[in-house]
């Protein structure tokens, strides 16, 4: 499984949470976490916004064909091992991440909020972290593929 984590500040415990469960998932070839434009602070809240992309394993196995109709053969078929919907459940299932609060065909979204109260007695802030999983692009696809 390769992780690219060149693009993200490292803020966000929730995101933190989320890799450690996509690591778990065998069929997740790619993650690559990214810092989102919309991340921002100000005097009593911090908006953290992060983007995951994750690229499923390919799995390549043989077909039976017919060349112009006479001669046999075999071509590779090559399909997606786990799909956005499939990615859902397991992370539904998983006791520290749960259902998103939002998801369709091609993203999930979590947004978790909570009250951070510094020491010594200074006002606390509240944080609000949002979180959003796709599938990568065609072109980020796991060049690595499992013959079946």
């Amino acid at each position: 499984m390769q992780i690219d984590t060149s693009k993200w500040s490292g803020e966000g415990t929730f995101t933190q949470v989320l890799l450690e469960c996509l690591r778990q998932i065998d069929r997740v070839a790619l993650i690559r976490v990214e810092d989102a434009p919309a991340s921002r602070s100000e005097a009593d809240y911090n908006f953290i916004s992060n983007e995951i992309y994750v690229a499923f394993r390919v799995d390549v196995s043989s077909a039976p064909i017919r060349r112009f109709g006479i001669f046999p053969g075999t071509r590779e078929v090559h399909r997606k091992s786990m799909t956005v919907a499939d990615l859902e459940q397991a992370l539904a299932a998983s006791p520290g991440v749960g259902e998103p609060d939002y998801a369709d065909e091609g993203m999930m979204q979590y947004l978790r909020a909570e009250r951070i109260i510094p020491p010594y007695q200074t006002r606390g802030y509240k944080l609000v972290e949002m979180v959003r999983i796709y599938e990568a692009p065609n072109g980020a696809q796991a060049s690595e593929g499992v013959k079946t």
